[in-house]
């Protein structure tokens, strides 16, 4: 529709000659943006929700300790015990690395080494190691489906001296290697302490590099010892480049002599660890804003990886081949700037000689971007008229040029297919395919600099597959899946960490045997004794665990099939939750007979209100109607909240110290507080029983910004009312997401968000087209701080009306239109360097102001005043409510 418009106005009907006679910095969003844009920005769109929702995956929907219970061999997840993420991402890749598992269940110290450790950095070292067997011991044999790590995640914060702030992978990773370095030190018993390259840390996870420096023609050495090796991500594609990158320093140009001499330094490695881990720095300090922040480029790595061009040994051969690296690499440039060189291709050609078949027809313009005529130039020489004869040999000319550049470009194209296959094969022959590193692990960070959510996805080299480990939650992934996850460059999910192993070394994957039979031990038989009896114990208290709340439910719910005036809500959907709160202790206990039945005083409470609730939330919606803004108990049964979330937001209503009016309530007060103080931690997915609230306070959010921003419309004040519908439209777009009942009716703020857009607009564009200073910098002050930053906004949203789609083009297209009007030269430069913020929707950042902070009234005084305002708009009377 565009291209329509702006053929009309330009007079210039071939499409190629009109890219050309545009501005590039104005029109160039026609090319790359607006056949893909949406798409790319429906795709971005879809990843923020994915990044916000995985959270709450993370942690599956338990309602009781039967849902604790492992499924056969499946592995054991480990609990969120509060921002420690990145513990659990850790521990299962290396837990799953069956040599280091080995090394950890089978530690032992010696009585008399026991008692020479007097440090306290020796008896932190050594009660983690215990903790960590333990744990260890509790994920090869427990019963349960998901472990406890707070002992050892609470000898971890005493040393980073914080118990909230979530921690950095690599921090934690150089701390634990630490710690358990130390710790096998210790068990050295009597070897040469001095002496660490026995330490089995040691062994398996730190190797060597040489550091070669030439210096005035002087080449220096020097060997050093590395664990996790660091790699920079900004500036490559990939592993190899980045490691590329690493090994080898450009020389430099000494400015401080009097003869010029030239630096280098090249790293080489000299002793590869079995494990070897990468750190990718993906995180860089922005000295302008102070703080730090998150680089979420592409980088692609492979499941193997050969590392022969980066070992001492192979120097010269790796030398020689950069070399030839170096020499492609130029003759592919110069084949590629042929190419670009070109002229156009076979359509562009058609469309020339369809020109010049019509030359006698078509008008000479002036680019558009001259708004009228100038007199007092000459035109461009050209024939006045053509024959036949002198038009059949130009066509026949443009016809052969066409063939041969066609030839040309395909000859370029073959040339360069090859010369990158070449580069591609450099290093593959089988000289530099000795050493092969497969790909263990992968931690995946997903957030910004400041805070995010770690999970690693680790390789199940027995059944030959990917497993996801995100907390208590572990499911069987995809090489794809990892790939979307973890190269970056789409979401703010990316990989920080990568795990490799020797690929030929078997004794690092293999499972432990027994000794006599040769027979694989798994489970309980891999575990030493005292560890075994360890979890036998845990397991025997998780099943008696399991009796006690089975019991416990029996008895909790035969009272209300007795009941002879039951207030059951009227069906067995998900909402009809059975009422199982821990039964308080006899002397606080209150009985009321119903029948021949007896509830607690709490209970008797907890039940009526629940069923006051219930029915309220089977009320039907409407804008002046709308239960759930009465209560957050209505909003989780519309919504399918689970039961545990249901009962705990109940007995946290019956805590509240104001209810405390009379003798009844303060009973019931103290009894709800006596159970609440039993759900256990590990009885209640704590994330997303607060996800859940805040995803209530976030619906009366919207709803207040739908509410002001209508209040706003009624009296004129159209920018303020963009503003709130605009916040409360994203907001409310997050929490459809989740669910249909989770957010209020979308058409209804996307209606008067487009009329305040449009009313915005059109008032801006007068102002712009007066020509006055001051009005003309209104309206652009109106563009960039209300209607672009929404259009912006609206672009991005995949699943937008197509009342939208029409009043954003409509917008667009009128601006458009602006450029064939006359108007000084001032004005077309400020409408040129306003159309590509109108016109292209893929800016990277979106900055909407923010909204004065509203406060959320009762329920019923928010619906009295939407049904006041929505009368006045329709009414077009001005209605105040007090």
């Amino acid at each position: 529709m565009l291209m329509e418009q702006l053929k009309e106005i330009t007079g210039i009907q071939d499409q190629q000659v009109l890219y050309k006679a545009l501005k590039p910095s104005v029109w160039c969003f026609h090319k790359e943006n607006l056949m893909s844009h949406r798409a790319l920005e429906a795709s971005a769109e879809e990843n923020a929700a994915r990044m916000k929702k995985k959270r709450c995956e993370a942690q599956s929907e338990m309602c009781s300790p039967a849902d604790w219970i492992r499924q056969d061999d499946w592995p054991v997840g480990i609990r969120n015990v509060g921002n420690t993420c990145w513990f659990s991402a850790v521990i299962q890749s290396l837990f799953h690395l069956p040599v280091f598992r080995r090394l950890v269940l089978n530690y032992h110290l010696s009585e008399r080494i026991l008692e020479k450790c007097k440090s306290h950095a020796d008896k932190r070292n050594i009660a983690f190691m215990q903790e960590l067997r333990c744990l260890f011991a509790l994920m090869v044999g427990s019963t349960r489906r998901f472990v406890d790590p707070s002992a050892a995640v609470e000898l971890l914060r005493d040393a980073f001296r914080t118990s909230e702030a979530q921690q950095d992978v690599s921090e934690f990773s150089h701390k634990l290697l630490d710690w358990l370095e130390d710790a096998f030190q210790l068990a050295a018993n009597g070897k040469n302490a001095e002496d660490k390259q026995q330490n089995p840390m040691v062994q398996l996870f730190y190797g060597t590099f040489v550091t070669e420096r030439r210096h005035e023609g002087k080449t220096l050495y020097n060997i050093e010892q590395f664990g996790q090796y660091p790699l920079q991500v900004n500036g490559f594609n990939n592993l190899d480049e980045c490691l590329e990158g690493a090994m080898v320093e450009k020389e430099i140009e000494s400015l401080h002599s009097d003869h010029a001499v030239t630096s280098g330094r090249e790293r080489w490695f000299k002793k590869l660890p079995p494990v070897l881990t990468f750190e990718l720095s993906r995180f860089e300090f922005n000295t302008q804003l102070g703080r730090p922040e998150k680089i979420h480029k592409k980088l692609e790595f492979p499941q193997i990886v050969y590392m022969d061009r980066y070992l001492h040994k192979n120097i010269e051969r790796t030398n020689e081949r950069r070399g030839e690296v170096k020499k492609l690499k130029e003759q592919l440039a110069t084949l590629q700037q042929k190419l670009e060189c070109e002229p156009g291709d076979k359509d562009s050609s058609d469309s020339l000689v369809s020109s010049v078949s019509n030359c006698q027809q078509t008008p000479i313009y002036k680019p558009f971007t001259q708004c009228k005529h100038p007199t007092d130039c000459l035109p461009h020489p050209a024939p006045h008229s053509a024959t036949e004869e002198e038009l059949h040999f130009v066509k026949t000319c443009l016809r052969r040029w066409r063939t041969e550049v066609e030839h040309d470009i395909n000859e370029l194209k073959t040339s360069i297919d090859k010369l990158t296959q070449t580069l591609e094969g450099m290093y593959s022959d089988n000289s530099l395919c000795q050493v092969p590193y497969r790909l263990h692990a992968v931690l995946v960070h997903e957030g910004q600099a400041s805070a995010g959510h770690y999970w690693a996805y680790i390789y199940d080299h027995a059944n030959q597959r990917w497993m996801k480990y995100n907390d208590v939650s572990i499911t069987e992934s995809s090489w794809e899946e990892l790939e979307r996850d973890s190269f970056g460059g789409m979401t703010n999910a990316s990989a920080y960490c990568l795990m490799y192993i020797d690929d030929r070394l078997p004794q690092l994957i293999t499972e432990d045997t027994d000794d006599e039979t040769g027979q694989v031990l798994h489970g309980m038989d891999s575990l030493p004794a005292a560890l075994r009896r360890y979890v036998q114990e845990d397991n025997r208290w998780f099943q008696q665990e399991l009796s006690e709340w089975e019991e416990q439910f029996c008895q909790t719910a035969t009272p209300q099939e007795e009941s002879a005036t039951p207030v059951e809500p009227p069906s067995s959907s998900v909402e009809n939750t059975e009422l199982t709160p821990v039964e308080p202790a006899p002397q606080e206990r209150q009985l009321v007979t119903h029948g021949n039945s007896y509830f607690s005083v709490v209970f008797q409470a907890f039940h009526e209100e629940y069923s006051r609730l219930y029915e309220l939330s089977q009320e039907e919606i409407t804008p002046q109607e709308d239960a759930r803004l009465q209560h957050a108990l209505v909003y989780f049964f519309q919504n399918k909240a689970p039961k545990r979330v249901i009962e705990r937001t109940l007995l946290e209503q019956f805590t509240d110290r104001n209810l405390s009016f009379d003798e009844r309530a303060i009973s019931i007060m103290r009894e709800a507080r006596a159970k609440l103080r039993l759900i256990k931690p590990e009885d209640m997915d704590m994330e997303e029983y607060m996800q859940w609230h805040d995803d209530y306070r976030d619906f009366r959010t919207v709803f207040v910004y739908l509410l002001t921003g209508l209040e706003h419309y009624q009296h004129g004040k159209m920018r303020e009312a963009l503003n709130y519908l605009a916040h409360a439209y994203e907001t409310n777009a997050a929490l459809l997401g989740k669910g249909e009942k989770r957010g209020v009716n979308k058409a209804l703020i996307a209606v008067y968000r487009r009329k305040c857009l449009t009313a915005l607009n059109d008032s801006a564009s007068r102002l712009f087209c007066s020509g006055e200073e001051g009005k003309v910098e209104e309206g652009l002050s109106i563009m960039d701080e209300a209607v672009i930053p929404c259009l912006h906004l609206m672009s991005r949203d995949s699943a937008l009306s197509q009342e939208d789609r029409d009043a954003m083009e409509n917008i667009r297209s009128h601006w458009c239109c602006c450029l064939g009007q006359d108007m000084d030269d001032s004005l077309q430069v400020k409408l040129g360097e306003l159309l590509p913020r109108v016109l292209d929707g893929s800016s990277g950042t979106v900055v909407l102001k923010d909204p004065p902070k509203v406060h959320v009234n009762q329920a019923h005084d928010l619906c009295s005043r939407l049904a006041a305002v929505m009368e006045s708009i329709h009414n077009t009377t001005v209605v105040t409510v007090q």
